[in-house]
């Protein structure tokens, strides 16, 4: 589940880069920068969310 987490990690900072991108040139391939910034966090939430529930040890959560 870590690869799973540092693939959505990666893909939030590119829907982050890709919000930058779009609101400094305007061209953001039919998405506006609210839309790409709206999927960076989402996908970084369900990282959060999979190492959260996937954690390994015994600590109480």
């Amino acid at each position: 589940m870590a690869n799973l987490t540092k693939v959505l990690v990666v893909l939030a900072a590119i829907g982050f880069i890709m919000a930058v991108i779009t609101a400094v040139t305007g061209v953001g391939l039919g998405v506006s920068p609210e839309g790409y910034s709206r999927a960076c966090t989402n996908l970084a939430l369900l990282a959060i969310a999979v190492q959260f529930v996937f954690a390994k040890g015994t600590g109480k959560a």
